[in-house]
């Protein structure tokens, strides 16, 4: 059975543009190596010439994203990365398995099989959408990070992990500073939850929830401390969330949600 991490990414403000469908069958693939630390890297182009230059920017983005990925998650995890750039939604949807609605998606990390109680993922893959190719600089390097993180924890993540902490953390690691000082969200009322992705209104919201709260336990407790959590949170019998921050970080939901709501105030962010 596949699994993946589906990363809309909206919380880069990114807009994916989609790409017509082409109308002759793409170019035969393009598969290189390409800079990341220690790492093998495998970039394949399925768009050939739509993809190629995408691929040339993620290159040049590898370094850096690596380094970011293993500041927060240490450098344990897989040697060797596979990204892939799709030239048309059939492709992506054909790497991507287990993507039904493409329309909004950047990128997805994905494998064929994961193993947490062995810390083993097989058939891994960063799959960029056809829109990606429109990206500006600073959203590309969001996307690709986030979607890094994803890779490097993806086998010590479980199946029914909690969205928001999953998401959250891998937009941390993207992003672990507030951006832009005029950034304003509503004051949260309530700790995050999967409910906030699936309800009505901007999906934006949720993403951003979630980061935010995962940028207050960095702060508050320090980076460890949010790896930590995520671990145990989202690992291998994972307790539900309140469980978890009670057993990580001795904090009880409604205290947890009173210091997030005076981290936002202080801050500038609500």
């Amino acid at each position: 059975m596949s699994t993946l991490l589906t990363a809309e990414l909206l919380f880069a403000g990114v807009v994916v543009t989609r790409t017509p469908e082409p109308m002759a069958p793409p170019t035969a693939a393009a598969v290189g190596a390409a800079p990341g630390g220690q790492r093998e890297v495998t970039l394949v182009s399925l768009g050939g010439i739509a993809t190629d230059p995408l691929l040339r920017r993620v290159a040049d983005e590898l370094d850096a994203a690596v380094d970011a990925v293993e500041l927060f998650w240490g450098p344990e995890w897989p040697h060797e990365v596979v990204i892939v750039a799709a030239g048309s939604d059939a492709e992506f949807r054909a790497q991507a398995t287990g993507v039904a609605d493409t329309s909004h998606i950047a990128a997805v990390t994905v494998a064929d099989s994961v193993n947490p109680q062995e810390n083993s993922a097989t058939g891994q893959r960063i799959v960029f959408a056809p829109g990606a190719v429109t990206m500006s600089p600073e959203a590309l390097r969001l996307v690709l990070t986030h979607e890094l993180f994803h890779y490097a924890a993806r086998a010590s993540t479980a199946a029914d992990a909690p969205s928001w902490i999953t998401e959250g953390v891998a937009d941390y690691v993207a992003r672990p500073t507030p951006v832009g000082a005029d950034a304003r969200w509503p004051l949260p009322v309530a700790l995050p939850s999967d409910a906030d992705f699936g309800a009505p209104g901007d999906p934006s919201l949720a993403y951003d929830r979630a980061w935010l709260f995962a940028r207050y336990l960095a702060d508050r407790y320090g980076a460890p401390a949010l790896r930590a959590f995520y671990v145990r949170a989202a690992g291998p019998h994972h307790p539900d969330p309140d469980t978890a921050l009670w057993e990580v970080l001795r904090v009880r939901p409604a205290d947890a949600l009173r210091g997030w709501q005076q981290w936002c105030v202080r801050n500038g962010l609500a």
